[in-house]
């Protein structure tokens, strides 16, 4: 079975996450230990699993060995208004070859989604969002990936895959499952003009940072979109995360916690990981990553249950001719929240029969109501048409 591939969390964070206070996360969450085991998985919602895996990375100058740190940090917070169960499976080690921990990522990654629980994996390099993505193989025909990073990460095609190419892995191999790839964050001196005009060409979403610090309530339709979602915890600015060897620009903290509880509060979203921790002590780094874990769960409690959506009950119908469109949009009475529909086109090969409502939100609305076509709803249109 997939579980014993995982190993017990340390005894020494174990005995950390005794000694908390009543009612902290290290109170709460239920731990795989080497004295009692693998927790019970029956009742559980959110698993934590963390990767010893980062040979993948370029920039990586040592092997991980440890992310106790982040556990440490994270059961010592208090839990909010919380129902859903919450179980720490323990570490993913590397495996003799990479390949053996892509195998055991997506496998479990499997399991999890088979049962019903929505993995959270902590550590390893962002190439690990290719193992949880070829878990859906069997899940779901298409599906959409976000990555919250300040690079597109679609790399080389030719080349092996690594920790700035796995975007395009999924984009160029066989089962091709990936229907729509949208980037949050993206700094376009990180990235070149190809793979801007590539990502482009493909309809695929990218947001920069700019426009997220204008407005970061720009990124909930698309991660409301999302069935998987990783976060490069290096686009947070270095200074946040007193790591002299990151990026002087980028998001702040502040502003992860809440792209996380975006996450997290998502209906679709069966998939979440934080990566690019690396090895070493960086206490601030650690308890950053242990808070946008902590938000994503928040998220994860608050769930309205509108995904998939029924549109016939509790939402509100507005229609807005454009030329000769005419868009129809949803807004729920229950959420406020905002949908498109994307209409069914008959004389081509549709890929949006299970995507025929996209999040949006009041702006998009709005401007269209100015007659300005929403350009999420034009890509997914022309992605369609394809």
């Amino acid at each position: 079975m997939i579980l014993e591939y995982l190993k017990p969390i340390s005894e020494t964070t174990v005995a950390h996450a005794r000694i908390q206070e009543p009612r902290t996360l290290g109170e709460t969450i239920r731990l795989h230990t080497a004295q009692d085991g693998l927790p019970d998985l029956d009742n559980a919602d959110l698993a934590i699993i963390s990767i010893l895996e980062n040979r993948k990375d370029a920039n990586a100058v040592f092997q991980v060995e440890s992310l106790d740190g982040v556990r440490r940090k994270l059961y010592e917070l208090f839990p909010g208004n919380w129902h859903a169960d919450i179980v720490d499976l323990g570490d993913i080690v590397a495996g003799d070859q990479v390949e053996d921990t892509y195998y055991v990522v997506r496998e479990l990654t499997t399991y999890l989604l088979k049962e019903n629980i929505l993995p959270i994996f902590i550590g390893g390099s962002q190439d690990l969002m290719y193992p949880m993505y070829r878990a859906f193989d069997d899940y779901r025909t298409m599906i959409n990936v976000v990555n919250i990073d300040s690079r597109f990460d679609l790399g080389n095609i030719e080349m092996p895959i690594s920790s700035r190419s796995y975007v395009g892995k999924m984009v160029a191999t066989e089962p091709y499952n990936l229907f729509n790839y949208s980037n949050l964050g993206y700094q376009t001196y990180f990235n070149s003009q190809d793979e801007i005009s590539l990502l482009d060409r493909l309809y695929f979403d990218a947001v920069r940072l700019g426009e997220l610090d204008s407005d970061i309530t720009i990124a909930e339709s698309v991660l409301r979109d999302a069935d998987l979602v990783g976060i490069d915890i290096k686009s947070i600015r270095s200074g946040d995360l007193n790591y002299d060897k990151g990026d002087a620009n980028g998001f702040q903290s502040a502003q992860m916690c809440r792209l996380s509880r975006y996450s997290g509060i998502s209906d679709r979203l069966k998939a979440f990981g934080v990566f690019e921790i690396p090895a070493g002590d960086f206490e601030l780094m650690w308890s950053a990553v242990s808070q946008v874990v902590w938000y994503f769960i928040e998220g994860y409690n608050y769930r309205s249950n509108e995904y998939p959506i029924d549109v016939s009950n509790g939402f509100l119908k507005y229609q807005v001719p454009i030329d000769d469109e005419v868009l129809t949009f949803y807004k729920s009475g229950k959420t406020e929240r905002w949908w498109i529909e994307l209409p069914f086109i008959s004389h081509v090969n549709n890929k949006l029969k299970q995507y025929t409502l996209l999040p949006c939100d009041k702006k998009d609305y709005l401007e269209a109501t100015n007659q300005i076509l929403p350009e999420r709803w034009l890509k997914a249109r022309q992605k369609n048409e394809i």
